[in-house]
């Protein structure tokens, strides 16, 4: 009995946001984001015909999402609430 009160003290809520009563985990609300700024900087690239610096698509693009969205968690869910 003992061993298991130790080990579940260190447990905590699931870092989820909730939205109209259903919660969602803060990562997927991240990747979201990222996918979006992408969106964003592949339009503004291609409107201002840079869109050739991105040299392979296949792996730039995804590389960019996973940028964005660590830095969309990083700042959103881990600095801004430490404020």
């Amino acid at each position: 009995m003992l061993i298991s009160c130790v080990t579940l003290t260190a447990c905590s809520d699931a870092p989820s946001v909730g939205v109209l009563g259903a919660y969602f985990p803060d990562w997927l609300f991240s990747i979201a984001g990222g996918v979006l700024l992408v969106a964003c900087v592949h339009v503004l690239l291609s409107k201002s015909g840079r869109g050739d610096w991105l040299a392979p698509p296949a792996i730039v693009y995804p590389a960019l999402t996973v940028l964005f969205s660590i830095a969309l968690w990083a700042i959103g869910f881990n600095l801004l609430p430490t404020l």
